[in-house]
Parts: structure tokens; sequence; C-alpha cells
């Protein structure tokens, strides 16, 4: 008799591993990465964001980097947008779509250079990005190369982000003039990095992208300077609450390969009028024709409990939707969540009800985002 057993995959690590024990993190296993969950309490370390700042590890993310004289050729093909477009320094949020439309990965592309692009996936999606990217681009004259395991990524995060980051710069741009969805070469804590002005959530702030054998140096210099202004050192579970209350969407709740950009209200970044051949684009074109029969809304709710992913929403008695985020809101004070539901339905101010175990909440739906910060 012969058995077999599955093997048991090690989960990735990131560069700052040693760090996060050091503060006290917990762990918790993250599209195959053992990642910080918190270091003391979700609540403390959303509020820090919120009203500081929370420095956050990002690098289980994916960084794929595109090169060429027909890497933004290349790009448009493989993606939604029109980044042969984009000006350098200039990043774009958008997604790899299937054939269908239906969502592979939503990402954020930042151009580098005239033959320059860098593609931020998200964890569980780098490797069908890499394969979708590279197969696309094999007509153009562009190279596709998965340089995830050559850099670490720290985020911080709030509305002290500017102050934190300031006095690290030893060169680069006064960041009183990098603007949201801006990139620059600088040098911080004595390290080059790649010094970017987006974020996930809600909130000013930078994500850094470090060589991967010196993230430990910037870490320590971004978290001294966050402690100095009241931030704290931040983990995935508050980063979840946070990009719930700004409405943004998570791949895998939000996203998926049975979700279009349409359908999550993400048309805006759809570039329709491009040269033929880029993959997803027939689709797309009569997509956009066809009013999408779920879409996903906003739902405020009333006492402490919270929707959940996967409850279902009802009106008279029948499923119209489900819920694809939800928590009780630290900001808000009562509970939010994200839901897909029957377009007739997605009027703001629709009440609806979110059936949960056989207990029926009232909800009102409600435009996104949820919470938008003061500029």
């Amino acid at each position: 008799m012969s058995t077999s057993t599955t093997p048991v995959t090690t989960p990735a690590v990131s560069p700052l591993a040693q760090a996060h024990a050091e503060l006290g993190a917990s762990f918790t296993d993250f599209a195959g990465w053992s990642m910080p969950l918190r270091y003391a309490s979700d609540l403390a370390e959303h509020k820090a964001v919120r009203t500081s700042a929370g420095l956050f590890d990002l690098s289980h993310m994916g960084e794929i980097r595109v090169t060429g004289p027909e890497a933004g050729r290349a790009l448009d093909a493989a993606l939604v947008g029109r980044p042969s477009a984009m000006a350098v320094g200039r990043a774009a949020y958008g997604m790899v779509v299937d054939h269908e439309g239906g969502i592979v990965d939503d990402l954020v592309t930042y151009r580098l250079g005239e033959e320059e692009f860098l593609v931020v996936a998200n964890a569980a999606n780098v490797e069908p990005v890499v394969v979708a990217l590279a197969d696309r681009a094999r007509p153009f004259d562009a190279h596709v190369a998965d340089e995830t395991a050559r850099w670490g990524l720290v985020a911080v995060q709030g509305p002290a982000s500017v102050a934190i980051v300031t006095p690290l710069l030893e060169s680069g741009p006064d960041l009183a003039t990098l603007r949201y969805y801006r990139s620059v070469t600088a040098v911080l804590a004595g390290v080059e990095v790649l010094l970017a002005r987006t974020g996930y959530t809600g909130e000013d702030g930078f994500e850094v992208f470090v060589p991967v054998e010196r993230t430990r140096e910037v870490w320590d210099a971004l978290l001294a300077a966050t402690r100095e202004h009241g931030g704290v050192p931040a983990g995935l579970a508050c980063r979840d609450t946070l990009r719930l209350e700004a409405g943004m969407p998570l791949y895998g709740h939000e996203l998926s390969q049975d979700t279009t950009p349409f359908a999550a209200g993400l048309g805006r970044v759809v570039v329709l009028d491009k040269e033929p051949g880029a993959v997803g684009l027939e689709a797309l074109q009569r997509l956009a024709q066809e009013p999408p029969t779920r879409v996903l809304v906003g739902l405020r709710g009333e006492g402490r409990r919270a929707p959940r992913a996967g409850y279902a929403v009802v009106s008279g008695g029948e499923a119209v939707g489900e819920v694809t985020s939800g928590a009780l809101s630290p900001t808000l004070g009562h509970p939010v969540a994200m839901a897909y539901v029957d377009a007739a339905l997605a009027e703001p101010g629709t009440r609806l009800g979110v059936d949960v175990r056989g207990t029926e909440l009232p909800v009102e739906v409600v435009a996104l985002p949820f919470y938008r910060r003061e500029r």
C-alpha cells in the first residue's frame, strides 16, 4: 500500500521578517508570504494612519520591469490603459484582463524612462501577470523581467508622511512638488530608492522601492522618524480596513476574473480607442455598451454588527447581491461594506438588507468612498 502526502509549501518571508519579530508582530500567511498582521492593536494602527502615520511592509508585492524601444506599445497591448502616453515620472492605476474582459489583476504602472516601466502586481497574481505580460509583449521589441526578489517595498501613509520623509531625503525632489501618482529616484537614509506618492489607505503618503539587501536600513530610519511624529508600524489588518473606508477594491474580493472593470465601477481606467490587438479590447468595447446586471456599491449599516464577505444582500426576501468586504469602520463608527447588487437597486439611498445567519440587518446604499481625507 502506498500513500501520498501533499507537499507543505513554506511561505516566502519579507526582508524585514526579523524586524517585525523584534517588534512583536503577529504574522499571517498572505498570498504565500508570511507578513505582519498587526503589532499591537488593529484599531490603534488604523487610527494612527488617519491622524499621524503608519509604516507598512509591502515587500510581498510583485515588481515587473518592462523595457525596450516598444515597451510602451507592449503595455498598451497588455493592459486596459495606454501606458505609452504616460509622461516619465507618472504612475497609473490599471488592470490586466483576459480575452473576455475578466480582471486577471489590478496593478499600478510607473514610467521610469522613455523605454522603461515598472509594473507592480498583487502578491497572489505575480505569476499570471508575468506570464500575461511576457506573452502579450512577444510581438514587440520589449523585454519583461520579474524583479520581485530584487526589491523590498515599504510605505509611509498618513498626514504626517511629508514631515517624516523630508528630513531623510539626501537627494530628490521637494516633496511639495511631487504630486499624487508621481515617482522619482531619490536617496533616502543613504540608499538610492524609487520614491512614489502612491498608496492604498486613502491618506497622503509614499511607497518606497528599496534594493532588497538594504530594506532594513530604510525601514529602521523611517520607523524612527514615524515614531517621532506619533506614528506606529502598521500591519495588513488595518491596511484592509483603511482601504475599505477609502472604497478601494481588493483582488479576490471586489475584483476577479468573474468581474469586469465596468461592473466594478472602474470603467474610467479603460481606454477603448486603442490600436487593435490589445488582449480583451473587443470584449471591453462590447461590455462598455452593455450595462452590467450587477454593480459594486457601498453599504452603510446600523449598530455595531458589520456585514462580512460572502453574506447575501436581500430585498423583499430575495437575494439581490453579495457582500465582498465589510467591517465596523474605526473612523466612522458604524458598519460599512462593499457589495455587488442588482443594478436596479444601486442608487444611493436604496434600503436593503444583509442576511447574517438568518437575521436581516438593515443597510443603505451609499456612494463610495465612505471616507475622504481633507486636502
